[in-house]
């Protein structure tokens, strides 16, 4: 505590990691000068890689008001940052400072989460870390765990998984081919933010659970001149519109694509995993959760949850979640 009597300012580095030279793709091409932005927040314990859905970033904790898991991870939270250091990194191919799309200028070439993990072995290296403590993982970002922990498997002591499996749904590809085919219909049309609003609209029916969305939107509709207006659409189209002020269309193009390509080997992952599975969870099935469980190589440990907040609990769920990282510490 500070002499106030407030909680004292966590130490923070921020920095950008120049790759020279050409960085090759797991999918094929190369990228020219690759540029990795990363934020390292506290001053002791180990350091845990936090890694979240395709719109995170560098910015975790409740130190930066665009902490994207603020809810989740700072002092006294469930990922308690007094007890480790928190590591957040800009996606390759993403709307972050790391190296992306630009808007209007082609989509960018096809990632795989196994790049992403590449970066982060570079990162964790160029900042002398020697091995991580965990990394906590949650949808794109655990599927960027899972591969690490394949590729890498001395470089973190152990990995937390929410949301994610070792391939993704048919059905939750097939949602999501249809919002790319959205935002590059737009894009033709010289409306790219256009068509990411109506994308990001779609989407979040697949976040969430249909027994939140019975509960917050079974209300009356409402005549507007010829045609109706109807409780849920307020809320989908106001998220729409801040995602799409936020985000570059190309970038959600490449990473939702790399979410559908995301394929990794779960006999060979023998880093002690412990995974989170949301019964709700409409993008990745229960089934698929425990089947990933059943294929680990090493140690593994499954929690199922329950929440009305379907794909998106690991957003909210502090609770629930507080046991999983209490172990993770540990």
């Amino acid at each position: 505590m500070d002499i106030d009597g407030k909680p004292a300012q966590a130490a923070v580095r921020d920095g950008v990691l120049r790759l020279p030279g050409r960085f090759a793709l797991h999918f094929g091409g190369e990228l020219e000068g690759v540029e990795l932005a990363w934020r390292l927040v506290g001053e002791q314990g180990p350091v845990v890689a936090a890694l979240g859905g395709i719109s995170a970033g560098r910015f975790v904790c409740e130190d930066a008001p665009a902490g994207w898991w603020r809810g989740i991870v700072g002092p006294g939270r469930a990922l308690d940052s007094r007890h480790c250091r928190i590591l957040g990194m800009d996606f390759l191919g993403g709307s972050g400072r790391t190296t992306g799309p630009v808007a209007g200028q082609g989509e960018f070439p096809a990632i795989s989460a196994h790049d992403q993990a590449r970066l982060l072995h570079a990162l964790v290296a160029h900042l002398g870390i020697g091995q991580l403590g965990a990394i906590a993982g949650a949808s794109y970002g655990g599927m960027v765990a899972l591969a690490f922990a394949e590729g890498w498997p001395d470089a973190a002591r152990r990995i937390c998984v929410i949301g994610a499996a070792d391939h993704s749904h048919s059905m939750s590809t097939a949602w999501r081919s249809v919002q790319r085919a959205i935002v590059r219909y737009a894009l033709q049309k010289g409306d790219g933010p256009g068509g990411l609003r109506l994308a990001r609209a779609l989407a979040m029916t697949t976040y969430r659970s249909s027994r939140e969305f019975t509960r917050r939107f079974s209300g009356e509709a409402q005549r507007l001149g010829d045609h109706f207006r109807f409780p849920v659409e307020d809320y989908l189209f106001a998220r729409g519109d801040a995602y799409a002020a936020s985000y570059v269309p190309e970038a959600f193009l490449c990473l939702s694509e790399s979410i559908d390509l995301h394929r990794v080997d779960a006999t060979r992952i023998r880093v002690p995993t412990t995974l989170v599975a949301i019964r709700e969870d409409q993008l990745v099935p229960l089934a698929d959760m425990r089947a990933l469980h059943a294929r680990l190589a090493g140690p593994a440990q499954l929690v199922e949850i329950s929440s009305l907040y379907g794909h998106d609990a690991f957003l909210k769920e502090e609770a629930a979640l507080r046991p999983v990282f209490e172990q993770l510490l540990d």
